[in-house]
């Protein structure tokens, strides 16, 4: 690959990771093509993109990019998100369906760097949207209580007044 070929992926790499807040790192050893592909279309559904780049060049992008890397060995893969979650999620998924496979290696998320067991505590969190559903719930709940309480009284106050009317038309 000549050098101007370089400095273009470098550069195209580091615009990506400069629009994005988090980067993983993983081994896709083992994987074939029909698995780096299915990987690659859900990734792509999860607005998430996948570079398979020399580990040099990785290095050079992000360290233009003013983030500070771990040194990179074997092959490896660059996971680019703005959605740390889903990128986690969608790499923990995949990687149980496919014997373990991508490893991942660690990586960095606003600035700071991440190892595996990060990224999967990461993976198995819940989303944004859950979390929010789970809040809205729990806020619900309370509520519900009190209007059912509150509608427990009227049924009682109701049924002291029939009581009363039925005692009143008998005397």
């Amino acid at each position: 690959m000549k050098r101007a070929d370089k400095e273009q992926l470098v550069s195209e790499l580091k615009a990506k990771l400069e629009g994005a807040n988090t980067l993983y790192y993983t081994d896709f050893t083992g994987l074939n093509v029909k698995n780096m592909t299915e990987l690659r279309r859900r990734l792509r559904k999860a607005k998430v993109e996948y570079v398979v780049i020399k580990n040099s060049l990785a290095l050079r992008a992000v360290n233009e990019a003013g983030l500070i890397s771990q040194p990179l060995r074997g092959p490896t893969g660059l996971v680019v998100a703005k959605e740390p979650l889903a990128a986690a999620k969608v790499l923990a998924d995949f990687a149980k369906e496919n014997d373990q496979k991508p490893v991942v290696k660690g990586g960095l998320m606003d600035g700071r760097t991440l190892d595996a067991a990060q990224v999967k505590k990461l993976a198995a969190m819940p989303t944004r949207d859950q979390m929010l559903a789970e809040l809205g719930a729990g806020l619900q709940s309370p509520l519900a209580a009190f209007v059912g309480a509150l509608n427990g009284m009227m049924y009682m106050f109701a049924g002291a007044l029939d009581a009363l009317k039925t005692q009143r038309e008998g005397a």
